[in-house]
């Protein structure tokens, strides 16, 4: 009976983590200190009444819960970055919590989540976002607009170049459209297209004509993610979206439009380590997981793993002044 009741009869309710990678949060923006910042955006702008809040909204905390699956522990050696993800630096990487929608008024959001991503930059920070729906890069984009020329990198199995629909020229579907709008978003590159999406022949058409480079999925499993990074520029600047739908599959199954033969895991870690090498990624978003359909929740731990990648990559590359601990 002793040992019994030496041990505790229960024990706290298990609780999902708040913050990515155990990070600091700090949802005050003014006082932010960090080199890199997490952000959620969950909603964009519906196409539906339905769709205001759906499935894509609760992805940034599903990404969150799993960071206990991304990363075991920050000074465990990971061998996709080589070493301890942050360098055994005394890196500063902060969650800032989600931008959240006011029911009041729904066209808020993107203003204010374009706010808050200037603020970031104001702070020096790379901002990593967490989407939501493939509309969260526009008002993301356009707090860049002080440091052109961006070079977009989209992976995505759809093109995104819709005009409108239902009178709604944000959505996610027109995404690269209005990026290409943008004075400071320079040279295009859609990389893993295939199937079908809502794109109409005069989208791919205007997508051409802008100069947009067009690579589906196929020409990257055969010639190649280097072939890909061989066409963009060295010492540019480069923002990465990333759709989880352009992902395969195997790797990405909680998305609303999934399809086969998509970007595999090691060619996107190939992406984001040579993007880190030729110049200066300066922020990155995921965008579209569906928790509700994810598997083991495989999609949220790939999510996570590219972020991490990307982290271990920019802090070897020297692009923040972080010392080294011990």
């Amino acid at each position: 009976m002793e040992q019994i009741l030496s041990f505790p009869l229960t024990v706290p309710p298990s609780r999902k983590h708040q913050s990515f990678l155990w990070s600091p949060i700090c949802t005050d923006l003014d006082q932010l200190d960090a080199h890199v910042a997490i952000l959620g955006i969950p909603f964009g702008q519906a196409y539906v009444a339905e769709h205001i809040s759906n499935d894509q909204s609760k992805a940034p905390d599903a990404i969150r819960a799993m960071s206990d699956r991304i990363c075991r522990a920050l000074h465990h050696y990971d061998f996709d970055v080589g070493g301890p993800i942050y360098d055994n630096r005394a890196l500063k990487v902060v969650d800032c919590g989600n931008v959240p929608a006011d029911p009041r008024d729904l066209s808020t959001h993107g203003p204010r989540s374009e706010e808050a991503v200037r603020k970031i930059l104001k702070a020096g920070a790379m901002p990593i976002i967490l989407g939501g729906d493939h509309a969260i890069p526009i008002p993301v984009l356009r707090a860049y607009d002080d440091q052109g020329p961006i070079t977009l990198v989209h992976i995505d199995a759809h093109l995104d170049w819709r005009e409108e629909i239902n009178g709604v020229r944000e959505g996610l579907s027109s995404t690269i459209r209005r990026a290409s709008e943008m004075e400071h978003v320079g040279e295009i590159f859609q990389i893993g297209l295939r199937a079908q999406g809502s794109g109409r022949q005069a989208d791919y058409d205007a997508a051409v004509a802008y100069g947009s480079h067009l690579i589906p999925a196929y020409e990257v499993h055969e010639k190649g993610m280097q072939s890909v990074l061989d066409r963009i520029a060295d010492g540019g600047r480069y923002y990465l979206t990333i759709d989880a739908d352009g992902l395969d599959p195997s790797i990405a199954p909680g998305v609303a439009g999934p399809a086969l033969g998509g970007i595999t895991y090691v060619q996107m870690r190939q992406l984001i380590h040579g993007l880190v090498k030729k110049g200066r990624v300066v922020g990155m978003d995921i965008v579209e997981i569906t928790p509700s359909t994810d598997v083991n929740n495989i999609t949220s731990i790939t999510a996570g793993r590219l972020i991490v990648n990307m982290i271990g990559a920019a802090v070897r590359a020297d692009y923040f002044d972080a010392p080294r601990i011990g």
